[in-house]
């Protein structure tokens, strides 16, 4: 029985145990059995399992709550706060500590509202219609709000022209099998998103890596790839760079636009981290928009598990030929998923939530550069992970993912960039992750990590 292993703690202990119970939690995250937001049972339940009074179970929630270690919320009873840092990973996974996740507001009153639209959402459907096949690419209720969100970013979106898909890698996969050939290669960042390494190796298609400088992709490598190389499309990420950080600025944009639209290389232009910013220079699409795939999502500034992605087409020839290669791939997006983000669209709680998120990267940015800065991380204002290039130069990674592994065992998202490599020679750098379940307590305890075993690395090699 869950609990039960605490009654004969309190039969022992001489403390009281309302004092107890905060103690038995702490100890319970420290051992893996309890994990930061995991529900706790009702209070009522609790106290017949522990067989002590109501009152006494009360009183120790509350102490563990004055300490950090518990929330609690109407509706939802009481869950775990805690602390990532330190703790061991749970359910045999690493993902927590390695993707690049957005900070969770959970308390902010953006994100309780955001709840209660879903339940109204759900509510307000008929419910066997959620549960039927549907016509690709979402009704054309949830095309016209994606379209009328996109327009933020790309004014000339047009709801004919956009398909609401499965999550962003979804819509990558589709896109690399539709655009690549055989005997072609995809022109890609040196360091780029590693899932599109992962569809690269499942399709069998060649990767081929252009050189970046400190703003990112370098035209000329785009262009001298073209004119050497059989090259099926570009994929890049323009904005808030995985893992650089990077933003590409605005004549790099036109310079590599006109170089697609010279030699009819479709670009397939990555914007998942593109609503953090509050101001970006216009999208590639709006350059090369009769050749451009733009892509956005809401993992990276909602949550990942919302898998819902929205891909605006060149043409609407170009997004019917693309709804059959994710059809293929995906049979569709979920109509659940669909109908509870449209509902938050159509009512503006998706603006009130990135407000919030936007502001949350700020702090978190803003303290990874007072705490990191004088050993070179790079940042964005409203991104939650940056980029720390360590000492070395140019290596084979070793050095970055001896020290990523250890910041890991810690509970520190690290990631050496030999993850992201895809030109066999990466550089001696960290992508460093404050996102996720992390408080703000904890981002500064991974911070303080970080430079401790920075600290370390550098008197091994002196």
């Amino acid at each position: 029985m869950p609990f039960s292993h605490w009654i004969a703690r309190i039969r022992n202990s001489g403390l009281p145990a309302y004092q107890l119970i905060p103690e038995l939690i702490a100890e319970d995250l420290q051992q893996g059995r309890l994990a930061p937001r995991e529900r706790l049972p009702p209070l009522r339940e609790l106290a017949g399992t522990l067989q002590l009074n109501y009152t006494t179970v009360v009183r120790g929630f509350a102490a563990a709550r004055e300490r950090g270690l518990i929330a609690s919320r109407p509706g939802m009873g009481s869950y775990v706060r805690g602390s990532f840092i330190g703790l061991p990973l749970r359910a045999g996974t690493g993902a927590e500590m390695t993707m690049n996740m957005p900070p969770e507001i959970e308390d902010h009153p953006a994100m309780q509202a955001l709840q209660h639209s879903a339940a109204e959402a759900i509510t307000a459907a008929t419910l066997h219609d959620l549960m039927r096949y549907q016509d690709f690419g979402g009704t054309a209720h949830d095309r016209a709000l994606a379209a009328h969100w996109l327009a933020q970013w790309v004014p000339e979106a047009r709801a004919e022209r956009v398909l609401v898909a499965p999550g962003i890698h979804a819509v990558l996969l589709a896109l690399v099998s539709m655009l690549v050939r055989p005997g072609q290669g995809l022109c890609v960042e040196s360091l780029v998103y590693p899932g599109m390494k992962a569809i690269a190796a499942q399709l069998g298609t060649q990767l081929q890596p252009l050189a970046m400088d400190e703003h990112g992709l370098v035209p000329e490598e785009f262009e001298a790839a073209c004119k050497s190389t059989p090259v099926g499309a570009l994929y890049l990420c323009p904005n808030l760079h995985n893992p650089t950080t990077a933003t590409l600025p605005m004549r790099r944009r036109e310079q590599l636009a006109d170089i697609a639209l010279r030699y009819s290389v479709p670009i397939i232009e990555d914007d998942a981290y593109g609503m953090l910013p509050a101001a970006t220079p216009p999208a590639l699409a709006d350059y090369a928009g009769a050749i451009t795939y733009y892509i956005s999502g809401l993992s990276k500034w909602l949550g990942a598990g919302v898998r819902v992605a929205y891909v605006l087409a060149p043409t609407q020839a170009a997004q019917q030929r693309l709804a059959g290669a994710l059809r293929a791939t995906t049979v569709m997006a979920s109509p659940f998923v669909n109908a509870v983000v449209s509902h938050w669209l159509a009512h503006g709680h998706c603006d009130a939530v990135l407000a919030a998120v936007r502001a949350e990267c700020g702090w978190r940015s803003t303290l990874m550069r007072e705490r990191l800065g004088g050993l070179g991380v790079r940042t964005h204002p409203q991104g939650f992970h940056g980029w720390l290039p360590l000492p070395g130069g140019e290596g084979n990674g070793s050095s970055a993912s001896r020290i990523a592994g250890a910041l890991r065992e810690l509970g520190v998202a690290a990631v050496a960039a030999n993850a992201f490599s895809t030109d066999r020679q990466p550089p001696e750098g960290l992508r460093l992750c404050l996102g996720g379940g992390l408080t703000r307590d904890d981002c500064g305890r991974a911070l303080q990590a970080v430079a401790a075993a920075l600290g370390r690395s550098e008197a091994d090699r002196a």
